[in-house]
C-alpha cells in the first residue's frame, strides 16, 4: 500500500503553478481510494492575495479514476467554500471513474454535481482543463461559470463522438480561454480570480489601474480600449458567436463586464443571444457592473430559424438583462434596430443609464425597411428609385431615427461625444456603487430555453 506522498505529481506541480509563491495547504492527503491514494489533490491557499480554494486530478494516482472517496475529498473543497465564500478552481485531468460494473461512480459524480451546482452564483468557480475531461466530469466542468482549456486537452461527453479538442469546445461556446498548455491556462485561471469578487455578497475587486490610451479608429477593439484601463481587457469566448463580444475588464481600477456587438457582424445569431444572455447573468450574480455597446440591426431571422423557434433566444436574452439588478450602462455607438433595442438598451432592460453616440440611429427598422414603410408613395412616382430611395434613408436616418429624436423621446438618457465615452460610463459607475434592488419573490425566472 502507497503511503507517501508524490510530491512531484502534476496535480501538485499545478496547484504550485496556481498559488502564489508555489504555497498551498493539502487536505485529507492520506486519503485512500482502492488500496491507492484518492486520484485527486485538495487545497488551500491564496491567488493573487486572494482565499481561494483547489482541487487537482492526479495522474499519478491510478490515472486520477474517480470513485467514492476522490468525489468526497471534492464536496469538502465545495462545503468549505460555501462555508467561507471563497471562489473554486478545479483542475480536471482524469481518464474517468473506476469501472467495476456497479453504480458506485455515478453516486461519486451525482455527490460532486450536487455541491457545484449548490454553489453555482454563490461563489466563482473556475474549471481548469488540463488533460482527459469525459461524461460526467464534463458536465461538472462545464458547470463553472468558466472554462479554462490547454490546447492538448479534451472535454466530451462520449469518446465516439470524434469532436472533443479544445477548438471544439472554443467554438461552440463551452471553453471561455483557451491557452497553449496547462501552465498558461492555470496562468489565465489566475487572472480571472482577480478580476472577480470573492463571492455574490462580496464588492468588485479594485486595483491600480493606467489609463487607456487615446482612441485611434471606431470599430469595437478600439471603443473597448478607449473606455476599459489600458490592457484590462480580458475576451471570454472569443472563438464563439461571431457577432457578440464578451469581456472582463476595469474601469477606474475597479472591475466590469463588457458586452458588445457587431464583432464580425452586424446581425444578432440565436448564438449570439445565448452568449451575451450568459455572460449577462454571470455578471448580475456577482454584482458586477455591466456596459453593453449596442450595434447591430437586429436578429439574423429567416424561415429557417424562425420554424426553428429563435425567437426563444432572443425572448431569453430580453430575460437576462430585464432581470439582472447589477447596475447596468448601455451605449447605442451604431444601430439599434427593433427587438434588440428593447432587449439591449430600452426600458425593457432596466438599464440604469442608456446612452447613445452622436451618430447612432435607433429605430424599430432599418433605414430602407423604414423608408418603404413610411414614404412608399414618394418612392413610386421617383424618376431614379435607387437614388431617391438613398435620399430618403439619410433623411430619416438624421430625423426620426437620429440619436436627438430619441432622446428626445425620452428612449435614452444622454447624447454622448464619443471622447467623453469613458468620463461618462467612469461617472455613472461611480454614482451606482450602492445600487440595491430586489426583485419580486420567486424562486427563479422560466424564461424559455
Amino acid at each position: 500500500m502507497q503511503t507517501e506522498k508524490n510530491l512531484n505529481s502534476p496535480a501538485r506541480v499545478r496547484l504550485a503553478a496556481l498559488f502564489d509563491e508555489a504555497s498551498y495547504k493539502e487536505i485529507g492527503s492520506y486519503v485512500m481510494e482502492k488500496n491507492a491514494p484518492a486520484g485527486v489533490v485538495s487545497a488551500y491557499g491564496y491567488v493573487n492575495g486572494n482565499p481561494v480554494y483547489a482541487f487537482a486530478q492526479d495522474q499519478s494516482a491510478e490515472n486520477a479514476a474517480v470513485g467514492a472517496a476522490q468525489a468526497e475529498k471534492i464536496a469538502k473543497v465545495y462545503d468549505l467554500a460555501a462555508k467561507t465564500g471563497v471562489p473554486v478552481v478545479g483542475i480536471y485531468d482524469s481518464n474517468g471513474a473506476f469501472m467495476d460494473g456497479t453504480a458506485a461512480s455515478l453516486n461519486a459524480y451525482s455527490t460532486m454535481m450536487s455541491k457545484v451546482s449548490a454553489l453555482s452564483g454563490v461563489v466563482p468557480q473556475i474549471a481548469v482543463v488540463a488533460g482527459p475531461c469525459a461524461g460526467s466530469a464534463a458536465m461538472l466542468a462545464c458547470a463553472a461559470d468558466f472554462v479554462v482549456m490547454a490546447e492538448d486537452a479534451e472535454l466530451y461527453l462520449t469518446p465516439s463522438c470524434g469532436k472533443g479538442s479544445a477548438k471544439d469546445a472554443a467554438a461552440n461556446g463551452i471553453a471561455a480561454l483557451i491557452a497553449e498548455d496547462d501552465k498558461a491556462a492555470i496562468a489565465q485561471a489566475r487572472t480571472l480570480i482577480n478580476l472577480l469578487p470573492v463571492n455574490n455578497m462580496a464588492t468588485v475587486p479594485c486595483m491600480e489601474y493606467d489609463a487607456p490610451a487615446a482612441a485611434s479608429g471606431k470599430d469595437l477593439e478600439a471603443l473597448v480600449a478607449s473606455v476599459t484601463d489600458a490592457g484590462s481587457a480580458v475576451e471570454l469566448g472569443a472563438a464563439y458567436a461571431g457577432a457578440a463580444y464578451t469581456a472582463l475588464a476595469t474601469v477606474c481600477g475597479s472591475t466590469v463586464g463588457i458586452a458588445a456587438t457587431n464583432k464580425t457582424a452586424d446581425k444578432l445569431t440565436e448564438a449570439d443571444c445565448v452568449k451575451l444572455a450568459r455572460f449577462a447573468r454571470t455578471c448580475d450574480a456577482f454584482s458586477i457592473p455591466l456596459i453593453t455597446f449596442v450595434d447591430t440591426l437586429g436578429f439574423d431571422g429567416n424561415a429557417e430559424t424562425e420554424a426553428a423557434g429563435a425567437v426563444r433566444a432572443l425572448a431569453r436574452l430580453a430575460g437576462s438583462y430585464a432581470e439582472a439588478t447589477t447596475a447596468k450602462i448601455s451605449v447605442i455607438t451604431g444601430k439599434a434596430v427593433g427587438p434588440v433595442f428593447v432587449a439591449l438598451a430600452g426600458k425593457g432592460s432596466n438599464a440604469d443609464f442608456a446612452y447613445a453616440l452622436e451618430d447612432a440611429y435607433i429605430a424599430p427598422l432599418a433605414p430602407e425597411a423604414a423608408v418603404e414603410f413610411l414614404w412608399h408613395d414618394q418612392l413610386a412616382g421617383a424618376e431614379n428609385l435607387a437614388a431617391k430611395r438613398t435620399e430618403l434613408a439619410k433623411e430619416y436616418t438624421e430625423t426620426l431615427a437620429s440619436a436627438m429624436s430619441a432622446a428626445q423621446l425620452g428612449c435614452v438618457d444622454e447624447i454622448v461625444a464619443a471622447a467623453d465615452l469613458r468620463a461618462v460610463i467612469s461617472a455613472g459607475l461611480a454614482m451606482l456603487e450602492g445600487k440595491r434592488v430586489t426583485n419580486l419573490p420567486k424562486k427563479h425566472s422560466n424564461f424559455p430555453f
